[in-house]
C-alpha cells in the first residue's frame, strides 16, 4: 500500500458563513494530495498529459465527520491500498486536524484516458513501474 501526507493550511476564503471549510473544498484538498503523492512518487501529471493522458474523476465520495474551520492546519492523506489496474485507479483521502482527530473520509476514482480518442486508455507503464513495489 502507497501512502502520502500533505499539509493544507485553510484560507479564509475557503469558509462558509459559519466558519467551516465550504464543503466543496474538499475536493480541491484531494487534488492537492493526489498532485503531491504523485510528484514524491516522480509521476509528473503536466508530463502525462504532454505524452497525451489524462486522469478525470469518474466518482468521487466524500463524507465529513466534522468541520474544519478557519485557519486550521489540516494534514490529508493520500491511500492507494489496492494496486491501481487497467484503466482505472481509486485514491482514498483522510482529513486530520492540528489535534489529529478524523475530520473527513473520501475518495475519487479516477481514469486514465488517452486524450487523441477520448476513450480508456491502460494505465502507463511508467506509473506502474514507480507503484509495483508498494504491493506484494
Amino acid at each position: 500500500m502507497f501512502t502520502s501526507e500533505v499539509q493544507i493550511r485553510v484560507r479564509y476564503a475557503e469558509t462558509d458563513q459559519m466558519g467551516y471549510v465550504y464543503y466543496g473544498n474538499y475536493g480541491a484538498y484531494y487534488e492537492v494530495a493526489r498532485t503531491e503523492a504523485f510528484r514524491e512518487l516522480g509521476i509528473n501529471y503536466k508530463e502525462m498529459e504532454a505524452q497525451g493522458v489524462m486522469m478525470p474523476v469518474l466518482e468521487l465520495r466524500c463524507k465529513y465527520i466534522r468541520p474544519a474551520r478557519y485557519d486550521d492546519l489540516l494534514t490529508v492523506k493520500l491511500l492507494l491500498k489496492d494496486r491501481p489496474s487497467g484503466a482505472r485507479i481509486k485514491f482514498e483521502y483522510e482529513v486530520y486536524n492540528e489535534a489529529r482527530e478524523l475530520l473527513n473520509v473520501g475518495e475519487t476514482t479516477m481514469v486514465f484516458v488517452d486524450m487523441k480518442s477520448n476513450r480508456p486508455t491502460p494505465i502507463p507503464a511508467y506509473i506502474h513501474a514507480r507503484l509495483d513495489s508498494y504491493y506484494a
